[in-house]
């Protein structure tokens, strides 16, 4: 009685169905087509659905040649997908720069020459572009749909390039309610890259992209080893059942410098930023021949990205055209600039060749003080009086110099008040040097009063010189003789000074 009370303790086991078993396997097998993309709700040529059972028969027995699902047309691959971290980043940066660089004037008919006085509205999203991928040779069309107040300026770019509608191979449209389209007829290995379309109005920018991927028709073998493998690893842990696709891009630039003057001596640094998988080499030529490290290029990348070529210091031999080429296992991009160098000026303290002079003059006449200073660079002048600098804008004062190196100050008309000392100092890069001068004003030219006049007692010196053959009298103007001779006040008298 004990042992059938023991047999009959244990509780019966609830084994799955054999239903159930193959639901949950359909079920798994299903999630993961999805996963891969191969399996669309709508099947082509008018095909109808098959049944759920004929359906699980089909995947586990492997595939067939009658298998519907691997006869992939254009309309099948052509389809949304969703895009990788890094192109996100990627098409956020291209997106960052346009909105805040100027672009070339739209090929739109729209005009904001006349803003409306009304209620303005800055360009608003009411659709986005999504992420295509396409079979090489198939149609693709990016659309989204744009509203703002006035009506905005639309533009069209490829990996950061404006797309011009003189090219024939893009179809640009705009429809009344805001919609617009690009669209490409037959796509090419080309066309793969980054789309991104900006509207723009007085009141602001917006823009949006797109991603197109351009895939080249799968084999017949190939896409059935590939639909094997990944139906092999259907048994994967929960969190890692998202699939692995690796893509590649080839360098694009996202920052390159344009053309440079740089001073003989000094640091000369290029930067630029290039975005790309797998991570591109660059490659410097200067004038087409490799520059290699040494002690003077030095080649840096730092963490944001941004590969540097420095030249310390720089030197004559350094200037030409620089090209930066960035490469790949997808391809290679590059850029040039032209770097010019300006010689190196030889440094020399500034010389006093002329110094100030003292001088005087009298009360509202004009008065220079000059001098004559050279240096190497050109050197700087600054005058005082009395050690107090003189301002440029002085009254009555004035300040000049040429490039002969002549310097003067002129005051015009001279007061008093300007009597001083005045320096000048030259200073220029290599050193400083200073002169020094005094200047006197007089009050008025006051005329020399007459000295009283000596007259000798006796005696005549005349005689003695005319016995010599001198004529005093031809030696005074006939003016002055009459003059004297006409004065009644005063005897005329033979002079001591004679």
């Amino acid at each position: 009685g004990s042992q059938g009370t023991l047999r009959r303790s244990p509780k019966p086991l609830n084994l799955p169905k054999e239903e159930t078993i193959r639901e949950h396997k359909a079920a798994v097998v299903k999630d993961l087509e999805k996963k891969l993309h191969l399996w669309d709700d709508v099947f082509p040529y008018g095909q109808q659905r098959p049944t759920y059972d004929e359906n699980l028969g089909r995947r586990l027995q492997g595939p067939t040649s009658d298998t519907p699902i691997y006869n992939f047309t254009a309309q099948d691959i052509s389809k949304e997908y969703k895009i990788s971290s890094f192109e996100q980043r990627l098409m956020n940066e291209i997106e960052f720069r346009l909105e805040r660089t100027p672009v070339d004037e739209s090929d739109d008919e729209i005009q904001h020459d006349e803003i409306p006085t009304g209620k303005c509205i800055a360009p608003i999203f009411d659709k986005r572009l999504k992420h295509f991928r396409v079979l090489e040779g198939s149609p693709v069309t990016f659309s989204c749909k744009i509203v703002g107040i006035p009506i905005p300026k639309v533009y069209w770019f490829k990996d950061g390039k404006q797309i011009s509608k003189k090219n024939e191979h893009y179809k640009m449209s705009r429809d009344g309610d805001g919609t617009c389209s690009l669209h490409i007829e037959a796509t090419t290995s080309d066309d793969d890259g980054n789309y991104t379309f900006m509207a723009a109005n007085p009141q602001g920018r917006i823009s949006c992209s797109g991603h197109l991927m351009v895939q080249t028709p799968p084999l017949r073998g190939r896409l059935t080893t590939a639909i094997q493998s990944h139906r092999g690893r259907s048994r994967i842990p929960e969190g890692d059942k998202e699939p692995v696709q690796e893509r590649f891009f080839r360098p694009y630039f996202l920052q390159a410098p344009g053309d440079m003057v740089a001073h003989e001596g000094r640091l000369c640094r290029l930067d630029c930023k290039v975005s790309g998988l797998p991570p591109p080499d660059l490659v410097w030529l200067l004038n087409g021949k490799p520059v290699l490290p040494d002690a003077t290029h030095k080649m840096l990348v730092r963490e944001t990205g941004v590969h540097s070529l420095l030249i310390d210091p720089l030197s004559l031999s350094d200037a030409g055209t620089y090209t930066c080429i960035a490469t790949n296992k997808t391809g290679q991009n590059s850029f040039s600039l032209e770097l010019t160098v300006v010689e190196k000026e030889v440094k020399k303290a500034p010389v006093i060749l002329e110094k100030l002079q003292n001088c005087g003059v009298p009360e509202g006449h004009p008065v220079r003080l000059e001098c004559r200073v050279i240096g190497m660079p050109p050197p700087v002048f600054y005058w005082k009086k009395d050690n107090d600098t003189i301002p440029p804008n002085r009254e009555r004062m004035s300040m000049h110099q040429d490039a002969t190196g002549y310097v003067c100050l002129l005051i015009q008309p001279a007061k008093k008040v300007d009597a001083g000392w005045y320096t000048l100092s030259a200073k220029n890069e290599a050193g400083i040097v200073s002169c020094t001068a005094r200047l006197d004003i007089y009050a008025q030219w006051h005329q020399q009063i007459p000295q009283p006049i000596k007259i000798r007692p006796g005696g005549t010196r005349y005689a003695n010189l005319s016995g010599q053959g001198l004529d005093i009298f031809s030696a005074f103007s006939p003016v002055e003789n009459s003059m004297r001779l006409s004065s009644p006040s005063q005897p005329v008298v033979e002079s001591d000074e004679l």
